[in-house]
């Protein structure tokens, strides 16, 4: 299976820039099992869609303002994006400039904050923040929201809150587990109310999840590694959920793929640690019954993840459907439920 077979046309303009004034304005596209009709809806009707004793499970990581500016010893200018938070003061993060900074060497941040170049892997520098301040502090005071690539303009004020669930508690991601954006309190107070249980992991979204896929053969690819924990609590509901005849749903890939990391034996067991799993059409998922989840870009893993879940075909079915109907892409833009389908 290659990456060109999983390319599709997407018009620029449905690529949604900002966010819609009401988190649950965005449209639904319900994709039910096997060949019924694709639903048109909107998410604020989310409650009709889910019965009581159903697990809706969220990604509770909390964006950092992981972007910032600074100026290397020789003068050149300098973009860093933070990547992972490390221990000690460190941090290991994406740095842009004309040329690379050297081991040893220092950058100096706008408000002369210091940073040292402690090494570097690959495209990923250790840089040690040279101060007391607490590196989260200090993010929230320079910092700036590192929006996706494809949203062509700079971050704004309203990104600092529209570009973070409600629910955002840990601190550590790099980018917003979107389908989460979609949910505002009144949402998730009725869907209480109806008898849906609430449930959290915690997956620090990073950098990589925008990065294209460089090999041509899904075989030969190599996932970015991910930080994640599946708690016990979360393992007991979802055991007690099953036992009663109760639906797992996931809502976004980064839980989906946290779940299946966790998995024992058919179980989801807890789990703390690094992830690199990589889903693709031909792997089994197990760990829930249903995914709420942004349309994602083309070639892109999350858009084979997608495909494992509910069906090739069936899902570029709802995508021509999406494109047609002018949904709008990408981390502003709508979302889908699905439902498991046939692989393919």
């Amino acid at each position: 299976m290659k990456k060109s077979d999983f390319h599709f046309d997407l018009p620029p303009e449905l690529i949604a820039q900002a966010p819609l004034p009401d988190r649950s304005d965005s449209r639904l596209l319900l994709v039910p099992p096997g060949e019924a009709p694709f639903q048109d809806r909107y998410f604020r009707a989310l409650p009709e869609l889910l019965q009581a004793g159903d697990l809706l499970i969220f990604n509770d990581t909390r964006v950092i303002p992981a972007r910032l500016y600074g100026q290397k010893q020789t003068g050149g200018q300098v973009e860093i994006l933070i990547e992972r938070l490390l221990p000690d003061q460190c941090v290991r993060a994406q740095v842009g400039a004309s040329k690379s900074p050297k081991t040893g060497s220092g950058i100096t941040l706008t408000d002369g904050t210091l940073l040292t170049v402690l090494g570097r892997e690959k495209e990923f520098y250790r840089l040690r923040f040279e101060t007391e301040e607490p590196i989260e502090v200090l993010l929230n005071r320079l910092g700036r929201m590192p929006l996706p690539p494809y949203i062509q303009r700079d971050a704004d004020a309203d990104d600092a809150t529209r570009y973070q669930t409600v629910f955002a508690r840990h601190a550590g991601a790099v980018a917003a587990p979107t389908a989460g954006l979609h949910f505002d309190e009144a949402l998730l107070a009725q869907l209480q109310v109806n008898g849906v249980q609430i449930g959290h992991i915690t997956l620090h979204v990073g950098a990589g999840t925008f990065q294209p896929m460089r090999a041509e053969h899904l075989k030969d690819h190599v996932m970015h590694s991910e930080w994640l924990n599946v708690g016990a609590e979360l393992c007991a509901q979802i055991a007690t959920t099953k036992a009663r005849g109760g639906r797992v749903i996931a809502v976004g890939t980064t839980v989906l793929r946290a779940l299946e990391t966790a998995i024992v034996d058919g179980t989801v067991k807890p789990f703390a640690g690094d992830t690199q799993i990589f889903i693709f059409p031909g792997y089994r998922i197990r760990s829930i019954d249903a995914l709420i989840t942004n349309f994602h870009l083309p070639e892109s893993t999350l858009l084979m993840l997608v495909s494992a879940f509910a069906g090739k075909d069936r899902i570029f079915a709802a995508y021509r459907h999406a494109v047609a109907q002018q949904y709008r892409f990408f981390s502003y833009g709508d979302a889908m439920l699905l439902y498991p389908g046939a692989m393919s």
